[in-house]
């Protein structure tokens, strides 16, 4: 009996198959993941859809081929507009300033005594020579009177030693007196008339003491705060002094101008013009007061490049108060019918300043600039741009040239609320798509 042959084993699969079977798994997830990956970079969104996503992930960002805005077969971007125009730009110059009055002065007693009167009230506004106070006037009336007793009695002996002088060049004539004894007259005369001259300065003297006895006010202006009451007694030069005045109108305004423009100030002022001043409050909303330009310093502060100046201003209202901190504006000249755009619009580059002109197919073109003079909101264009044309005052950063732009007038009512939808949709469709994709690569 012969024995049954043991089963064959089958023979394993060849390796060449299992590589086959591994390669189909791995082409089948890269397609997985390439699918995803195309819807993830392909979901349109409502501002830019399908085109301005590739759009930006091609482009190497705002302003470049593929950026927002950037190529001309793009979404159109969004902009403001504002058309360059022919006006009269001032140039101005702007600064902080200090109001400086014209004086500021303390009156201080000229002599000593009680203070019997103080005729102001705080706050109050004086004139030149008005009276303020008065101090106990009985010692200088007194010593007025002394020195002009002396004055008289001196003067008596004066006019006695004339006479006798007289008589006796009379005796010399006729060779009946000494010569010395005339001399001698003559000398006493002369002492004598020294004594009378020291006795009207000494009478002048206690003139002006009595005359200071009265306090006037050397200057029209304010008076401060009372430093001293009726009563008390106060001697000749006293620190505090009986009043502060100070002179507000006309008034001072002091400020500090950049050096390069003092060349400029002083051209105008050699040619005789009245350089018109401007002051605004601290929150430049309000004008205070209008005046005139007066002069510059004679140096230059080396700390901060700049030079003094002063203005005047008559303060008729009293709107400016003693070292009160204003904006100053100077006007220096006006440029007249320049062409203006504002400031937003002009832009700087490496090859220097531009601004991006609307052309009539919607589109922008960068056009090099020369800019002039500039205030606040305009800017004059010197050359480059004509009157009229339109340039980019908002979102010229997405921009480059040639670039297709839009404003908000230009798009149709309702895109703003209604352009989510399409992408809604356009999202689920690419979204069924892109599954089943990845499901045919599985």
């Amino acid at each position: 009996m012969d024995p049954t042959p043991p089963p064959v084993p089958p023979a394993p699969a060849p390796r060449s198959r299992r590589r086959w079977v591994g390669t189909l798994v791995a082409l089948a997830s890269l397609a997985l993941l390439g699918a995803l990956a195309w819807y993830l970079t392909h979901s349109p969104s409502p501002s830019g859809g399908v085109a301005g996503r590739a759009g930006g992930a091609a482009g190497a960002g705002p302003g470049g081929p593929g950026g927002p805005g950037g190529g001309r077969g793009g979404p159109a971007s969004t902009v403001g507009t504002a058309a360059a125009r022919q006006a009269d730009i001032p140039v101005l110059l702007d600064a902080l300033g200090t109001v400086t009055p014209l004086a500021n002065v303390t009156v201080r007693p000229q002599v000593g005594g009680v203070l019997t009167q103080v005729l102001f009230k705080e706050g109050q506004m004086v004139r030149k020579g008005e009276l303020l106070a008065t101090i106990a006037p009985e010692p200088y009336q007194l010593a007025l009177t002394q020195a002009h007793g002396a004055r008289q009695r001196d003067e008596a002996q004066l006019e006695a030693a004339r006479v006798t002088l007289a008589r006796f060049r009379t005796l010399l004539g006729q060779d009946s007196i000494a010569r010395q004894d005339v001399d001698t007259q003559a000398a006493l005369v002369k002492q004598l008339e020294g004594s009378v001259a020291i006795d009207r300065a000494s009478e002048g003297t206690a003139q002006l003491n009595l005359g200071y006895a009265r306090i006037t006010a050397p200057v029209a202006g304010r008076v401060g705060l009372r430093p001293v009451d009726a009563g008390n007694t106060v001697a000749a030069g006293d620190a505090g002094g009986v009043a502060v005045i100070t002179q507000v109108a006309p008034i001072d305004v002091v400020f500090s101008v950049p050096q390069d423009r003092v060349p400029e100030i002083q051209a105008r002022l050699a040619e005789g013009a009245q350089l018109p001043v401007t002051v605004l409050d601290r929150s430049r909303t309000r004008t205070l007061d209008a005046g005139r330009f007066s002069t510059l310093d004679n140096l230059v502060d080396t700390t901060t490049g700049t030079v003094k100046a002063k203005a005047r201003f008559a303060n008729a209202e009293g709107a400016l108060f003693p070292n009160q901190f204003v904006n100053v504006r100077l006007l220096l000249r006006t440029v007249q019918a320049a062409v203006v755009v504002p400031v937003t619009a002009l832009r700087h580059g490496p090859n220097g300043d531009f601004v991006y002109v609307v052309k009539p197919d919607r589109s922008v073109a960068l056009r090099a600039v020369t800019r002039g003079e500039a205030n606040v909101d305009l800017v004059a264009i010197s050359t480059g741009l004509a009157a009229g044309e339109q340039v980019v005052t908002e979102g010229g950063d997405r921009l480059k040239d040639g670039a297709r732009v839009q404003t908000a007038s230009d798009r149709p009512a309702g895109a703003a609320s209604g352009a989510s939808a399409p992408g809604i949709a356009a999202s689920g469709s690419h979204r069924r798509r892109a599954a089943s994709e990845a499901g045919g690569g599985g």
